[in-house]
């Protein structure tokens, strides 16, 4: 007679074969971001940060209540659209993620930090400046990089101190973020002693600006500040050149990118953008910076957009949360995270009782012979 295992037999012989995998633990971690549209180049460098992190947490083999864990990262576009990042965050929290790196833009970030909320999950964001997302009064949501209220105030200032401009016209793309960096903007620079010309308003998918460009020009600013991103700021620098306009131009880290250099093209004069970055390297961690961007462009041949060294940070630092209290339950790790005190490449990492990063750095640069340039870091 010809012999069989029985089914209990057989599961018993393959028992030793699975145990390693039963004693390894898969962690989902989430990252949102826009990953199509016209910031897509934005969105991709975020989650390449998110995976960077996700690669190299793996190859310590981290062991989380008594067990190796596996990140995973579940990465989903919004499109930089509110209602598509509700349903990416919903989608996710379905998928029973223990954290969130997102979302890029502001305007996502704060609706979807509500069901994250709900679900009892911290999110972190490596870019959303809104200052609104962190005075909801949730107790999920922390943030990396300085907010508007910084961000703008400091452009606001240097504009009028150091740039010595006295009449400025002021554009957004009436997103949460656009709006809410050039309010943050235009309140500084008046009270540094400048009018405003003008405040005109666009979308944060326009490309022909021209009547609101020459209702401006007869007002004759000095400077022109635009709270939006660089897929628009581009355009509308090529046209102030047509339009003859010789004037300074500023925004925030929505244009504060390599990618504005492709996308205004000859129409920046050198020296004439002045932007920040909601966030900057003190000298203490350049070299920890340089070497860091070395291993980011080894591994995706691409150079850093923005945001994806503090994206990266926020892997970290949410990990390190969950290594503090030894679990992987957000309800267990979120005490840890509030008085996280974190030494990422981009900086110290500990948050105030909004979930702002403390002591937020801000980075401002200019762009000659086509390159983006750092002018200085400040706090």
């Amino acid at each position: 007679m010809k012999k069989t295992l029985s089914s209990f037999a057989l599961a018993a012989a393959l028992a030793p074969l699975a145990m390693p995998a039963a004693a390894q633990t898969v962690v989902k971690i989430e990252h949102v971001a826009p990953l199509t549209g016209a910031i897509a180049h934005l969105g991709k460098d975020n989650e390449n940060g998110a995976r960077m992190a996700i690669e190299e947490l793996n190859a310590k083999k981290l062991k989380i209540g008594g067990k190796e864990v596996k990140f995973e990262l579940l990465s989903e576009d919004d499109a930089a659209d509110p209602k598509q990042g509700t349903a990416a965050a919903q989608k996710l929290v379905d998928a029973e993620v223990v954290g969130v790196i997102g979302h890029l833009n502001s305007g996502t970030t704060i609706p979807a930090s509500r069901i994250y909320n709900d679900a009892g999950i911290a999110q972190i964001s490596p870019s959303a400046t809104n200052p609104k997302y962190t005075k909801q009064g949730f107790d999920t949501t922390f943030r990396v990089v300085a907010n508007d209220g910084q961000l703008g105030g400091t452009l606001g200032r240097y504009a009028v101190d150091e740039l010595k401009v006295k009449s400025i016209a002021v554009i957004d793309d009436r997103t949460a973020y656009g709006q809410g960096v050039a309010d943050e903007f235009q309140k500084a620079a008046k009270a540094a002693g400048a009018t405003i010309v003008g405040r005109e308003f666009t979308t944060d998918k326009a490309t022909d600006f021209n009547a609101i460009l020459t209702s401006l020009k007869g007002k004759k600013p000095d400077l022109v500040f635009f709270g939006g991103m660089d897929a628009v700021a581009g355009p509308m620098l090529r046209q102030l050149k047509q339009l003859g306009m010789q004037v300074k131009f500023m925004g925030g880290d929505g244009i504060c990118s390599p990618k504005l250099a492709e996308l205004g093209g000859d129409a920046i004069a050198d020296g004439q953008v002045v932007c920040a970055e909601a966030g900057g390297v003190t000298q203490d961690h350049v070299a920890a910076m340089d070497a860091w961007k070395k291993r980011y462009r080894d591994r995706f041949k691409a150079e850093v957009q923005i945001y994806a060294p503090y994206v990266y940070d926020a892997t970290m630092t949410l990990v390190a949360a969950m290594q503090k209290a030894d679990s992987t339950d957000p309800r267990k790790y979120l005490p840890e995270l509030q008085k996280i005190s974190y030494d990422g490449v981009t900086g110290p990492i500990s948050f105030d009782k909004y979930g702002d990063i403390k002591d937020g750095a801000l980075t401002l640069y200019t762009y000659r012979g086509g390159k983006r340039e750092q002018m200085m870091v400040v706090k």
